[in-house]
């Protein structure tokens, strides 16, 4: 590949709405413009990248045995409706007509189709198990769409389903997938961790999220340095940090907390840890034909709610809303801010955190404006709570669950997901095939996604630097960029350029020649900013000295090496 005859276009200064360095660094080096909202175009530069990706993951996948299809990225209305999935997957589904009338998707995902085609397509336990993949453009149609790739309306994505007979063979095609995305990831040449996580809107009995590392992650991790614990801290299970409920040892009274609304607000005024303070969260849920139930929920004033543990408690876990304020002066008597479980105006259920159960003379809301209550003890102030869970988000410092040490937490991008699923979508859109006794059974399933444009931003937030992006070879655009200063004005420039790229092709380096006769801190600048793991800077000067400068992306200082030896230094560098 010769420079001059492909487009590079980079730019001094990101656009204003590009807020992390993934998102400037790839507009900066020309891998992607901006077409609408969360919607790019992928200029050659990205898609190489792109591409280096999807053959990673094909490789590893036809490996395992996975069989690549294509499924449209529009997809019929009924089999969404079919698999209950037209009103519970919410505003993200992007829904359109078309000039019939009939409802259609974007697809976000392909559950349904790859379940249709299953039930049309596999009839005998001959048939299975069976793995299909492919990779497709995907829409989402987020609210805020933002920081360029992570976080956009339209990506790329591998979606792979697996079709099992029975449990016993789908845990292990999860396992079978597990290991390839291990391999993937190392592969790609990533820093990642594998941790156990919620099933969210997929839905399913288990899942393993694949995050990269990386301090600009939405998601935090939770693991224990000591053990293969890991966790995403949605799921993570948070230990009751009392051993036990201690007797009360001061009176309940009610103190003047004029505007103090928060628990870090009255823990000040009242010179008082926060872990002493209680905080309440007050929760609504609609039951059909019935007035809507208020839930309490109260966790210490240090620690925050969790609410996909939340969503798993029985009563909640059928959809729950925060309550309005009139609702909450109907029921506590007081506007929020000063709320509290003791003499509510009317019956509300309770729900403590393992931890706030067994705290005595804690401190909370006193429904009134203005007050809160200190001294405040279970049974002797307040009835014991309706119901004692885990509510709360783990904190560094907390207990691993199985004892042994205590939990760390780091950020990271999640860039894979693998479902165990069961039969959700086999049931609801009865897939079944014919067992060895000639009885119909429903297909067990397993899905497994990676983000494939998501891993790209996420490659260049774990690896790069001032200047620009710092590729793991793998993915690297380019492996090799060969600078060749005066390359109009000198003939030895040239030559030397041309056997040195000969050569690197021969050897199966993927290498690009900057021919374009630019100034050497233009050239130099340009070459950092898109990142290849080495440059080899060719000019008549070191020419006549018989050397060539070599530069890992990594290192600070070039070497000046024999030409002879030039090819042998590149690959081992790489």
């Amino acid at each position: 590949m010769r420079a001059s005859a492909y487009h590079i276009s980079t730019l001094k200064e990101a656009p204003n709405d590009a807020e992390i360095a993934s998102h400037q660094l790839m507009m900066r080096s020309g891998m992607i413009r901006k077409l609408a909202g969360g919607i790019y175009n992928y200029m050659p530069l990205g898609l190489r990248v792109i591409r280096k990706v999807e053959n990673i993951i094909r490789q590893e996948m036809d490996a395992a045995g996975a069989l690549e299809l294509l499924m449209p990225v529009v997809q019929p209305a009924e089999l969404w409706v079919e698999s209950g999935r037209w009103e519970q997957y919410g505003p993200e589904l992007l829904r359109i007509k078309d000039r019939h009338g009939r409802d259609f998707v974007l697809q976000p995902t392909s559950e349904e189709v790859i379940t249709d085609i299953a039930r049309n397509e596999i009839q005998s336990w001959r048939h299975l198990p069976v793995n299909f993949y492919h990779i497709q453009t995907k829409f989402r149609d987020e609210r805020r769409p933002r920081f360029g790739v992570m976080r956009g309306r339209e990506f790329t994505m591998k979606d792979a389903y697996s079709f099992d007979r029975d449990v016993a063979g789908a845990q292990k095609s999860y396992q079978v997938m597990f290991d390839v995305y291990m391999r993937i990831f190392e592969r790609l040449g990533l820093t990642f961790r594998a941790v156990a996580a919620d099933t969210g809107s997929i839905g399913g009995s288990q899942s393993h999220e694949f995050q990269v590392i990386a301090d600009i992650g939405e998601d935090l991790i939770v693991y224990d340095p000591h053990s293969d614990y890991a966790a995403n801290i949605e799921l993570a299970p948070a230990p009751c940090l009392l051993r036990e409920r201690a007797a009360p040892g001061v009176p309940m009274q009610s103190v003047a907390t004029p505007e103090a609304t928060k628990c870090e607000m009255v823990a000040e005024m009242l010179k008082v840890p926060l872990s002493h303070t209680v905080k309440s969260i007050v929760l609504a849920t609609e039951p059909k034909d019935k007035p809507a139930q208020i839930w309490l929920l109260m966790l210490r004033g240090d620690h925050e709610l969790n609410e996909i543990k939340v969503g798993k408690i029985a009563g909640l876990n059928k959809g729950f809303r925060f309550a309005t304020e009139a609702e909450i002066v109907e029921h506590f008597g007081c506007k929020p801010g000063y709320l509290g479980p003791v003499a509510t105006k009317q019956p509300v259920r309770v729900v403590a955190d393992l931890t706030v159960a067994h705290m005595h003379d804690f401190i909370c809301g006193a429904n009134q404006e203005g007050a809160h209550l200190t001294g405040v003890n279970w049974v002797r102030d307040l009835p014991e709570p309706d119901l004692v869970t885990d509510l709360r988000n783990v904190v560094e410092g907390d207990r691993a669950p199985d004892g042994t040490g205590t939990l760390s937490i780091q950020r990271g991008i999640e860039v894979g997901h693998v479902f165990y699923l069961g039969t959700k979508y086999s049931e609801a859109l009865k897939a079944t095939f014919l067992d060895e006794n000639g009885k119909p059974a429903l297909m067990e399933m397993g899905c497994y996604g990676i983000g494939v444009t998501r891993i790209v931003g996420a490659a260049i937030e774990q690896n790069h630097d001032a200047k620009g992006i710092v590729w793991p070879r793998a993915i690297a655009p380019f492996e090799v960029a060969i600078c060749a200063v005066g390359w109009g004005k000198s003939e030895a420039v040239r030559k030397a350029c041309e056997t040195l790229y000969a050569e690197l092709k021969a050897r199966g380096v993927d290498v690009i020649l900057d021919d374009r006769d630019q100034r050497p801190g233009i050239m130099f600048a340009e070459w950092e900013l898109i990142g290849p793991p080495v440059r080899i800077t060719v000019g008549e000067r070191s020419l006549n000295d018989g050397v060539v400068e070599i530069l890992g992306r990594k290192q600070t200082e070039a070497a000046r090496v024999s030409l002879a030896d030039s090819i042998n230094q590149t690959l081992a560098l790489l």
